[in-house]
């Protein structure tokens, strides 16, 4: 008998398979990085899918706030169909101001609703007149107006509460002067104002007598207004007042006065509190520009 010799595969095809299990593992290693690579992309983004779902459970709490409430149902409307902005709008114009309380949230709560309805304020001004007609509601219809820069319509209105025993009432008077100054009707807010303070001796309005200074300066009355101004100054509280007289001193060629009235205006800003300087610095740069 003739024993044959094993058989061996040739070189190639060890290399063959030897590639194959190669390209096998690469492939399950690749997978594997592949498998990592999604596993990562998912979880970072988990909390995106989160956020309809919390703006769904906000604009649902909201809603059950209006309703709870009693507030305006326009507001579910405003929340359901402007998920953002009305959500925003109802925190802004009906939560905080009750939650806080504060100067600030009362501003934020008018600026959002004149934002959404300008003339409501106007509107109910304008529907108490109609209603009552007591000076109140005059006064505060003359204001939005005059807010509105409708100064004559405004006038009208003044004029419309000065009768009675109204006729002399010294909120309607000043309310009346600004809307006449405004308009550049200087005549008539100088008449105005000498009426105001004739007719209420015991009237005293540091923003009524400032006025009157600056009419009397419109109308050239240079002299007189300084006079005003210099007795109004010290005590005005605001830079406002101080300036306005360091002004009018440089127009007159008083230049040491006025450097002086100027000077003395920002050092003592200078060691005032924070609010001040914030609240005051329109009139505060003023000063500085024009002592340089």
């Amino acid at each position: 008998m003739v024993t044959l010799p094993r058989y061996r595969a040739p070189n190639s095809r060890r290399r063959a398979l030897a590639d194959a299990a190669g390209e096998a593992g690469s492939v399950s290693r690749y997978n594997s990085r592949l498998d990592a690579r999604r596993a990562f992309r998912i979880r970072r983004l988990a909390p995106l899918y989160l956020i309809p779902i919390l703006s769904l459970a906000v604009q649902a709490g909201l809603i059950v706030h209006v309703i709870k409430t009693g507030r305006n149902m326009l507001w579910i409307w405003a929340i359901a169909l402007l998920p953002f902005v009305g959500s925003l709008a109802y925190t802004v114009v009906e939560i905080l101001p009750a939650a806080l309380g504060g100067r600030t949230a009362r501003r934020a709560k008018t600026g959002v609703r004149r934002l959404f309805d300008p003339d409501r304020d106007l509107r109910r001004a304008s529907a108490e007149v109609e209603i009552s007609g007591n000076v109140d509601a005059r006064r505060r219809l003359a204001e939005e107006l005059f807010e509105r820069g409708q100064f004559d319509a405004a006038i009208d209105v003044y004029h419309g509460g000065l009768k009675g025993i109204f006729e002399h009432d010294p909120t309607l008077l000043f309310g009346l002067a600004r809307a006449q100054f405004a308009k550049r009707d200087f005549a008539a807010a100088r008449i105005t104002l000498e009426r105001l303070t004739q007719h209420n001796a015991d009237f005293k309005s540091p923003d009524a007598e400032l006025l009157y200074a600056r009419t009397l300066e419109a109308q050239d009355a240079l002299e007189e207004a300084e006079h005003v101004y210099a007795a109004l100054a010290p005590g005005f509280p605001g830079a406002e007042a101080r300036l306005r007289y360091g002004v009018l001193l440089k127009r007159r060629g008083k230049l040491p006065e006025a450097q002086r009235v100027l000077k003395d205006l920002l050092d003592g800003a200078k060691l005032g509190p924070a609010h001040y300087r914030r609240a005051q610095a329109e009139w505060l740069e003023r000063a500085r520009r024009e002592l340089g």
